[in-house]
């Protein structure tokens, strides 16, 4: 399969139960994925609890999306962190599973210039055995990629996309064509992810498409307006109301998808009050029954 990035991909949170990986829940949650058309899956990505899942779990993920999407879909692992050689020995793990790509992330607490970060990123690809998408999260990492850096690492021939997740709409304006023409550009902002696309982007790298992954997709593949997702304004607000992934995870159990909220220490569940919104919007969208 060629890798082809673009539309609606989902960065998988990953289910626990008495403390240990739920494979049952996450093989519902790929099924889910999958009937309703998802475009690529993450695995191992932060809204997956990277910094607590260990790799023989992720590997157990990895063969389950493997098995249940038969090839058909791209799927991704997140090997990002901020010791490059353990980047590097992560790609190469994921690309012995047979990963189509590693999302990987800006170094994160060391806060490397921005040469630091070109190096950093060039290494991963020249070593890793895999093509690497670039992750932009400054919120999370404080260190983010300048526009230049992205354009001048775009040359790479490995390194083939990027993760745009500092909801800075202006970055993406100043990067649209001037990246290698083949250069994927997804969002990982579900807020601003519809006018990304309609500017140029080319999908989203989502987490509210746990919940409305074939409302999300008919908007970006057909409206492509800021205001298409005026109607889900609260479920976006609610998906975020404490630290991804929190609630949607709660989402998922309330949906019934996952058999447990449990998240690993120093994450907890999300909060009662919380809760209580949440459920309400979900019964409002008809997520969920009464």
């Amino acid at each position: 399969m060629s890798l082809n990035l673009h539309g609606v991909i989902t960065a998988l949170a990953t289910p626990f139960q008495n403390g240990e990986l739920d494979e049952r829940s996450f093989r519902r949650l790929v099924s889910r994925q999958l009937a309703e058309g998802v475009d690529g899956l993450v695995i191992n990505g932060t809204t997956g609890e990277s910094p607590t899942v260990h790799i023989a779990e992720a590997e157990k993920m990895f063969t389950i999306a493997k098995e249940e999407s038969d090839g058909q879909i791209p799927i991704l692992v997140g090997t990002g962190s901020n010791s490059t050689e353990r980047t590097i020995e992560l790609t190469r793990i994921a690309a012995s599973w047979g990963a189509d790509a590693a999302l990987v992330v800006t170094p994160y607490y060391n806060k490397p210039p921005q040469r630091g970060l070109k190096a950093h990123f060039e290494a991963v690809a020249d070593a890793g055995n895999l093509p690497i998408v670039l992750y932009n999260v400054p919120g999370r990492t404080i260190t983010a990629i300048a526009p230049e850096t992205t354009v001048e690492l775009s040359a790479h021939p490995k390194i083939v996309g990027l993760k745009e997740a500092s909801g800075d709409l202006n970055y993406l304006k100043s990067i649209v064509g001037k990246v290698s023409r083949d250069f994927a550009l997804l969002s990982g902002d579900d807020g601003t992810c519809v006018e990304f696309c309609s500017q140029g982007g080319h999908g989203v790298i989502s987490v509210i498409s746990h919940v409305i992954t074939p409302e999300l997709k008919a908007i970006l593949d057909s409206e492509k307006n800021e205001d298409a997702l005026i109607h889900l304004k609260e479920l976006l607000k609610l998906i975020y109301i404490e630290s991804n992934p929190i609630p949607v995870k709660a989402a998922l159990y309330l949906m019934g998808v996952f058999d447990s909220m449990e998240m690993r220490l120093p994450l907890v569940s999300l909060g009662n009050d919380n809760l209580v919104l949440l459920r309400n919007e979900l019964r409002r969208l008809g997520k969920i029954g009464d």
